[in-house]
């Protein structure tokens, strides 16, 4: 049962969660019971978070991404040789660094990008 392995992190009377304000004991902060500090000592707790978790916590929606008409370039293909590509730009980067190119070439489909 997983909330066994968690015991030690809580006040056995009230359910609080215990401070460490001591290298001695561990303090319930409301009903100020203490544990003996070898109680809790060496004990690990992990956390998975989600981004689904973190966007319904915040109250964000996910948009979809939207199909968007490609535009065409004067670019030869490094593949065929071809001398027009479809292409659009994303932001991949930090906002202070420019977007990537993102290039596909109208006759064999060779994809490329330009940072």
């Amino acid at each position: 049962m997983a909330s066994s392995r968690l015991d030690f992190l809580f006040c056995h009377l009230c359910g609080t969660l215990l401070t460490v304000p001591s290298t001695e004991y561990a303090q319930c902060p409301l009903c100020k019971t203490r544990r003996d500090i070898q109680d809790i000592r060496d004990k690990e707790i992990s956390y998975t978070i989600y981004a689904e978790d973190i966007r319904r916590e915040l109250g964000m929606e996910i948009i979809e991404e939207q199909k968007v008409q490609l535009s065409k370039v004067n670019k030869k293909c490094e593949k065929c040789g071809h001398d027009e590509a479809n292409f659009y730009t994303r932001q991949m980067r930090s906002a202070d660094e420019g977007q990537t190119t993102f290039y596909t070439c109208t006759r064999c489909g060779h994809q490329s990008q330009e940072n």
